[in-house]
């Protein structure tokens, strides 16, 4: 889907991949990110967020917590991030983006509290009262009071298998007394993931059962006298669903995907987000009628469900505007992705072409590159760096970016 989105309003990301791959600065099993464009779709969401009086924290793990995009991120009007680990954290405050959120949805680990105390989050989210002892002695060691949202639970929430757990929605009042007796820490809200998500059926994004449950729960705590309660609805945020958000009373939002325009919606929707990334790989060899292509970078997040993936094999001059997509046989979900095969009619692939994408990544948990694009519109792509998807320096072209970062 994303494939053919990309091609219809960001031509000029494939043209400058390709070109870029083609020179030798690119290598394969690398995502590339138009950081103009994530900084153009930050500006919107900020604008949009401010107008309705939300916070917004950027979430990178998608991007591969690149710092580059993060830089962009904070140019487009977002300062602070999510962490949706201490990892990400870590690797978003590197590129600029402070700690806006920790300890959601992955809890923050015993031993590495002071870690995350260290970057001085505005908000850290614990699961139990255990958790938030652990908070509260990091932060006081670190000599301050740490703001906590409770994650909360009630029947009839939705939650992806594995991220379950929190404290009870219906006992909320009492919990929030509990945790905010605890030396260190101070209950500032509540939260849940996720508050909407995207209805295949009806083409849009509804809200979740979640969402109703933070709702109740922000009204419970106010009557009981509880101040400025903060309500954090993450979950398929662009600046299209921030009005809804806003309604129910939330007062911070997470946009992720929003930011390199590859939400759901965005595939079936024209949204005013732009797609500004893909992923570039390359044929190594062909066998039995088919191109294999380098993989490391495979991971189709599956929030769309069964979809066939489409990639361009662009060879030797060609343009890309004029090459067909072809169908992709990506390897089984169990199997270590080297490589992926595509059906190709002989002479129509040849080993060192360009191969591009497009689908919705979840970066952080492959073994792919990322490498940030600036000037586009102008004609004269360059790039920014090239990085791991943990958003650290890859090995073998550490060099390349020390050059970059010189020359800047």
């Amino acid at each position: 889907m994303f494939l053919s989105l990309l091609r219809r309003r960001n031509p000029r990301l494939i043209d400058a991949a390709v070109a870029l791959h083609r020179s030798g600065e690119l290598p394969p099993n690398a995502y590339v990110i138009d950081l103009d464009a994530v900084e153009r779709n930050s500006a919107v969401v900020a604008a949009e967020a401010s107008r309705l009086g939300l916070t917004a924290f950027a979430m990178t793990k998608q991007i591969g917590r690149n710092p580059d995009a993060s830089r962009a991120i904070r140019a487009g009007g977002i300062t602070h991030s999510v962490g949706v680990d201490l990892e990400c954290a870590v690797a978003a405050a590197a590129g600029g983006l402070a700690a806006g959120h920790v300890g959601h949805l992955v809890q923050i680990p015993r031993h590495r509290a002071h870690e995350a105390a260290a970057l001085r989050p505005r908000y850290w989210t614990v699961f139990s009262e255990e958790k938030a002892r652990e908070a509260g002695a990091a932060a006081s060691a670190a000599g301050y009071v740490q703001d906590v949202l409770l994650r909360i639970v009630a029947d009839g929430d939705r939650f992806y298998p594995g991220h379950e757990g929190g404290f009870d929605a219906a006992d909320v009042v009492a919990a929030a007394r509990r945790v905010d007796a605890i030396p260190g820490v101070r209950v500032a809200g509540v939260t849940s993931f996720p508050a909407t998500l995207f209805d295949r059926e009806a083409g849009d994004i509804v809200s979740t059962p979640n969402l109703a449950t933070l709702t109740r729960a922000k009204r419970e705590l106010e009557a009981e006298g509880f101040h400025d309660v903060q309500l954090n609805a993450p979950g398929t945020t662009s600046a299209a669903t921030l009005a809804r958000l806003a309604e129910a009373g939330a007062t911070q939002v997470e946009p992720g995907h929003g930011l390199t325009g590859t939400t759901p919606l965005h595939a079936v929707r024209d949204l005013e987000e732009e797609p500004a990334i893909a992923y570039v790989s390359e044929v190594s060899h062909l066998w039995n009628d088919r191109a294999y292509v380098f993989g490391g970078g495979l991971y189709v997040d599956p929030v769309l469900g069964e979809a066939a993936t489409e990639a361009l094999i662009v060879g030797g001059d060609a343009d890309a505007a004029s090459v067909t997509p072809l169908a992709v046989e990506m390897p089984a979900a169990e199997a270590i992705d080297y490589y992926a095969t595509i059906p190709v009619a002989d002479g129509a692939a040849r080993p060192g072409d360009t191969v591009v994408f497009g689908f919705r990544p979840q970066v952080f948990v492959t073994r792919a590159l990322t490498a940030g694009i600036r000037g586009l519109a102008s004609g004269e792509p360059r790039l920014e760096g090239l990085w791991s998807a943990d958003g650290s320096r890859p090995l073998g072209i550490a060099d390349a970016n020390e050059g970059m970062e010189t020359a800047r």
